[in-house]
């Protein structure tokens, strides 16, 4: 057992410290030599700009980041969020996540994060798009963005159209440039984006949950029995991430019996419409007034989170649950869907309780999976499927055939539709986000099973990937 460093003061971290410590925590697991460590740990480039733009008849300085936190692989990768939170701090704390998240899975970038102080809600779409543009000239001054140095993508407060304006806006000034579309991830499908993307890290949780769901001795531990089937899950946040999570586990059979938004939370003990509701809460701005079946309105948006269920689902944004509400929490299970949903002195109280907690490095790596599945489709300059569908389809039929001659039955038309699909972009996607969300809780719970009792989920993941990023930094040369 490696020795244990005196705990620091987990109720006053700011985000960038509770990465910090959640690093630390794990480190002695990796045997890797502290030298390393630090380079690491360490953010290698940050950039902070200030520029002008016009607002109506006045002109605001605009206060924007880009941070590159690991060049152990390149390019770097992360995502643009437009907040009036946003800070270096946050910015910093969001692209050290990236590493850890993106050597976790196997996607070989080294972490970034971009932020603009900005209320995308308050601001016109044309003020937006100047806003957009001129940080991406910013960005392309610094060589900050690339193919092949650094590849933003969605976060909170983006989406497709941000990002359509950033591709724009840099193959404008960097004409001739074979590779330019893949300067950024998470496009429009007509501006080379990739199928499966806007939902891929709502799917990736739900891909996360049903495999840690299927280990019996884990879900005995908890209470619980193997698999979705009849879960109780409640979401916290309704924009990209938590609609799709909800949407998408109610597939696999379970209950999201409970959403929760900024201005209330939307409660149903038999299960909530998602997609009605989703629809009710775009038209109306709010969830307030939302009555379909047994559905109710609390109003506390908060204390919805404290309610009896199986899987708790944090997807907004960080410090969600700290040490005031955590005692609370009755979930067995919490999955930080978010970035930094539950702080570190929450999390003691949590482990204490005997709950689960499935952390943001691992779980919510759904998007930045297929953003690199994006990123491959825009190098090889060809969509996912379009070689082999036919030649698929046209091999399975003869095969159907083969199976008739021999034996004198016929396969009914219906299944021979389903057997001789051949696979679309979506359906490959969606194939290699599900194995990656396999193959890397395994390699998590495998780390953690050698240690037995001696560490928890997220220091398990977290010294998975720091021992992955070790690995890389030795294969270039640097040995201890």
């Amino acid at each position: 057992m490696p020795d244990k460093k005196e705990s620091p003061d987990l109720k006053n971290l700011s985000f960038s410290d509770s990465v910090s410590y959640y690093f630390d925590k794990a480190s002695p697991f990796t045997g890797a030599p502290q030298g390393l460590l630090d380079q690491i740990k360490t953010c290698n480039s940050i950039y902070k700009m200030n520029f002008p733009v016009k607002y109506g008849n006045e002109v605001r300085v605009i206060e924007a980041y880009r941070v590159q936190h690991s060049h152990h692989r390149m390019p770097t990768k992360g995502g643009i969020r437009y907040s009036l939170q946003v800070d270096q701090d946050e910015v910093m704390a969001l692209a050290a996540l990236m590493t850890y998240k993106c050597a976790l899975v196997d996607v070989p970038f080294g972490g970034a994060k971009g932020g603009i102080k900005i209320s995308p809600r308050q601001t016109s779409p044309e003020i937006l798009e100047n806003i957009t543009r001129r940080y991406t000239t910013e960005l392309v001054k610094k060589n900050f963005i690339g193919p092949g140095i650094d590849v933003p993508a969605p976060d909170y407060g983006t989406g497709e159209r941000e990002m359509a304006w950033i591709l724009d806006t840099y193959v404008t000034l960097n004409p001739g440039e074979i590779n330019g579309y893949g300067c950024v991830t998470g496009k429009p499908i007509s501006q080379n984006g990739i199928h499966g993307r806007t939902e891929a890290t709502g799917r990736g949780v739900v891909y996360a949950l049903n495999e840690i769901c299927s280990y019996k001795d884990d879900m005995k531990d908890l209470g619980l029995e193997t698999g979705l089937e009849g879960k109780r899950v409640i979401v916290q946040g309704l924009g990209n991430v938590g609609y799709h999570t909800a949407r998408i586990i109610t597939q696999y059979g379970a209950k999201v019996i409970a959403i929760a938004e900024a201005d209330g939370a939307v409660y149903d003990e038999n299960g909530l419409d998602i997609d009605h509701l989703y629809k009710y809460r775009q038209e109306k701005k709010s969830v307030k007034g939302y009555t379909k079946g047994a559905a109710k309105v609390i109003a506390d948006s908060a204390s919805a989170l404290e309610l009896e269920c199986d899987i708790l689902i944090p997807a907004a944004l960080e410090k969600q649950i700290t040490e005031k509400n955590a005692s609370r929490i009755k979930a067995k299970i919490v999955a930080e869907a978010a970035n930094g949903p539950v702080t570190p002195a929450a999390e003691n109280i949590l482990l204490k309780k005997g709950v689960m907690i499935i952390p943001d490095i691992y779980v919510n790596a759904g998007g930045v999976t297929v953003s690199y599945f994006e990123w491959l489709k825009n190098l090889s300059h060809v969509r996912f499927g379009r070689m082999q569908k036919r030649w698929e389809e046209k091999h399975q039929t003869d095969f159907i055939k083969l199976i008739e001659e021999l034996t004198g039955k016929t396969v009914p038309k219906a299944r021979i539709e389903s057997l001789i699909h051949g696979a679309d972009e979506i359906d490959l996607v969606n194939s290699g986000l599900e194995d990656t969300m396999i193959e890397a809780y395994r390699d998590i719970r495998e780390f953690k099973k050698r240690r037995k009792s001696e560490i928890d989920i997220r220091t398990a993941a977290f010294a998975v990937s720091i021992n992955k990023i070790k690995n890389s930094y030795y294969a270039m040369g640097i040995f201890p």
